[in-house]
């Protein structure tokens, strides 16, 4: 299963994005709020920046000690009576798991949201098992409910209104209530209930795994990933490789950080520390315990130009700034991570194939670097893809061409001039109420977005030295 959420091509579907005045509408609303009361936590806060370096270089030493800290937090989780799984490829992941189902018999299992489980397809490997899958976060259970891949980070259901939802509800649980949040989240969490009881297995992501005793922290804000994790006899906890953190010490700096960023809170309603299976004696908790841990290249990225965006704590800041995600909206982007952090991870875990617009769909304003917690630098990232793809002839064949045109003229000021010269002239008739009729290969695109100014048949040298002539008399 890839990590695509759409097989409609890029330009169709973020026009489509567009039109959809609801989603536009909702996560407009989400940015202004997350955004404002981010702003009082951080101010409330204080000496901010030094937080952020503060956090940047923690998670710097980690990614540079990454296979000693991955050494012993497998040691620490099997001291604890855990097990480990590392797994290079997303299939190896699912496999194990699988496997682990089988072994189980498992005829339910209910999830916790997770980012990586969405990356590895996992639900689709279990169902095809006959598994009943159930998520049990309230966004995330509306989305499956509805066939409906997630559209951010931390708000999965960001571009759905609640008479949207109360809509799915009823068509597809029978559900009659009103459409106020508290009547239908009542209304799921009667109906899952039973779900936890029943499970046979419960799965979760991990927000940080501490190397130094083998536990992993789980941040939340509703009740459901302490049910998923403890009622059923099995847990396994799913992270990525890079998500890890040396001390209790350093996870204090990330999740100050992390809840601010994500949701403008001073912390999530539940943090959540697992160590292991339960103890004997003890009459809470799983009985078995799993820990896989995922490169499906990592890796790869590690070693490469682009290994800044391993320090991402999946805040999902740079998302809740974004002036493109404003409009597109989380589907818009056709990956299960969006936004610009999903501009610069896509290509690199799911491969420019699949992932070649996404570098695109940013105007560089820098906005999502000034949020970033960690200080990854998204926008200088993305031009970093551009670049690649340029370098590789990923880009469009038009493009290059007219690229080539550009700099060979750009490179010789003689014909650079007649070039400008005939242009003004040629744009009196070329521009019609701020269009230009005709289809020009790559710059069609670019123009359509655009209105264009009314010309005067005049460039701007003619015009520069003009006004210069008149302001030395």
């Amino acid at each position: 299963m890839s990590m695509k959420t759409s097989n409609i091509d890029f330009k169709p579907r973020i026009k489509a994005e567009m039109e959809d005045t609801i989603m536009r509408k909702a996560v407009a609303m989400a940015q202004e709020r997350i955004g404002a009361n981010r702003q009082i936590m951080v101010n409330e806060l204080g000496h901010w920046e030094e937080w952020r370096d503060r956090a940047e270089q923690i998670r710097n030493h980690v990614l540079e000690n990454l296979d000693a800290y991955l050494y012993q937090l497998s040691e620490k989780v099997t001291q604890n009576g855990g097990h480990v799984y590392f797994a290079k490829t997303k299939e190896q992941a699912t496999d194990y798991i699988r496997d682990i189902a089988r072994q189980k018999q498992a005829k339910k299992v209910v999830k916790s949201k997770s980012m990586v489980t969405e990356e590895i397809g996992l639900n689709h490997v279990l169902q095809a098992e006959g598994i009943e899958v159930v998520e049990t976060d309230l966004g995330e259970y509306i989305l499956q409910v509805d066939n409906d891949p997630p559209s951010h980070i931390v708000v999965p259901a960001i571009h759905k209104d609640r008479y949207q939802i109360q809509k799915v509800l009823h068509e597809k649980l029978g559900y009659d209530g009103p459409e106020t949040p508290e009547a239908m989240t009542l209304f799921i969490r009667e109906r899952i209930r039973k779900d936890f009881l029943e499970a046979d297995i419960g799965i979760s992501g991990c927000n940080f795994a501490v190397a130094e005793t083998g536990s992993i922290c789980l941040v939340t804000n509703e009740g459901n990933l302490r049910m998923a994790t403890t009622l059923p006899k099995t847990h396994i906890a799913v992270m990525g490789m890079e998500r890890i953190a040396p001390t209790f010490e350093e996870v204090d700096v990330l999740i100050t950080l992390l809840c601010r960023s994500a949701v403008g809170t001073r912390l999530t309603s539940y943090n959540t520390w697992l160590t292991g299976p339960r103890e004997a004696g003890h009459v809470d908790g799983p009985e078995e315990f799993h820990l896989v841990i995922v490169d499906n290249g990592r890796s790869k990225i590690l070693g490469s130009e682009f290994k800044d965006v391993l320090r991402c704590i999946r805040c999902g800041a740079c998302l809740n700034t974004c002036p493109a995600y404003r409009q597109i909206g989380g589907h818009g982007y056709g990956s299960i991570y969006p936004g610009p952090i999903g501009a610069v991870i896509s290509p690199l875990l799911g491969g420019y194939e699949d992932f070649h617009d996404l570098p695109y769909a940013c105007s560089l304003c820098n906005a999502c670097n000034q949020v970033c917690p960690v200080k990854i630098p998204l926008a200088q990232l993305i031009v970093k893809h551009r670049r690649v793809m340029a370098e590789t002839g990923l880009t469009p064949k038009g493009e290059r061409r007219f690229t080539r045109l550009f700099n060979y003229a750009n490179a010789h000021p003689a014909l650079w001039k007649v070039g400008m010269t005939m242009g003004a002239k040629m744009a009196n008739w070329m521009i019609k109420d701020g269009k230009v009729p005709l289809k020009i290969d790559v710059l069609n695109d670019w123009m359509e977005a655009r209105d264009l100014p009314a010309p005067d048949g005049e460039g701007f040298r003619s015009w520069f030295k003009r006004h210069q002539a008149e302001r030395n008399k």
